[in-house]
C-alpha cells in the first residue's frame, strides 16, 4: 500500500476537525438553542431560535466536511472537489456568521483559517500551489 503524501494527510486532519466541530456545534446549537448565545443575537435574522441554524451547521457543513473526509480517505476520484466544498462551504458559514451575528468569538477566526487551510490543501494537492509559495506567505 502506498503512502499518503503529507499534505494528503494534513487534508484528513483539516476535514476531521472540521467535520467534528460542525457537526458537535451543529447538535450543540439545536440542543441548547444557541449554547450560549442569546437569542437576541437572531434578531432582523429570518431566524427565531437556533434550530435551522443548527441543522444547516450540523447537515451542510459538518456532512459536506464528512463526506471530503470519507472520500479523501478512499482516495476517490472527486475527493479534492469534495474537499473544496467543504472548505468553501465553512468559509461562507463564517463570513454569514460574522455578518449576521453581533457578538465576537475567537472560534469564527479559527475556522474561517481551518476553511482556508483545506483550499490551501487542495491547491497543494493539485499542484497548483508549491510548499515554497506557502511558505514565502
Amino acid at each position: 500500500m502506498s503512502t499518503r503524501p503529507s499534505s494528503s494527510v494534513a487534508l484528513l486532519v483539516v476535514a476531521a476537525f472540521n467535520a467534528l466541530s460542525a457537526i458537535g456545534g451543529g447538535i450543540g446549537l439545536i440542543a441548547t438553542n444557541g449554547m450560549g448565545a442569546p437569542v437576541s443575537w437572531l434578531d432582523g435574522t429570518a431566524f427565531d431560535s437556533y434550530l435551522v441554524p443548527g441543522l444547516v451547521l450540523l447537515v451542510v457543513v459538518g456532512g459536506t466536511q464528512l463526506l471530503a473526509l470519507v472520500l479523501q480517505w478512499r482516495r476517490h476520484r472527486l475527493a479534492l472537489v469534495a474537499s473544496a466544498v467543504a472548505g468553501f462551504g465553512i468559509v461562507i458559514w463564517i463570513h454569514v456568521e460574522v455578518a449576521l451575528l453581533p457578538g465576537y468569538s475567537f472560534l469564527q477566526t479559527l475556522y474561517f483559517a481551518t476553511g482556508l487551510l483545506q483550499l490551501a490543501l487542495v491547491l497543494l494537492q493539485l499542484g497548483l500551489l508549491s510548499p515554497a509559495q506557502v511558505r514565502r506567505g
